[in-house]
């Protein structure tokens, strides 16, 4: 992933890789998919995280 989607430092979230610029995990989002939530959803509780953000991650993950 590129650094602007995604960052992990062991300084932010022990390590957690979460959204570039937040302290939102990435698995966080991964669970709301999971659990049938909606993206709208997801950015409505975790407003740090923009929409160009979660929809580069998964462009990217879908091509891993």
């Amino acid at each position: 992933m590129r650094s602007r989607i995604v960052s992990r430092s062991p300084d932010v979230m022990s390590g957690a890789v979460v959204f570039a610029g937040t302290r939102v995990p990435v698995q966080t989002l991964l669970d709301y998919l999971e659990a049938g939530e909606t993206i709208d959803e997801f950015l409505a509780g975790f407003p740090s995280v923009t929409r160009e953000q979660v929809i580069a991650f998964l462009e990217e993950a879908k091509d891993c």
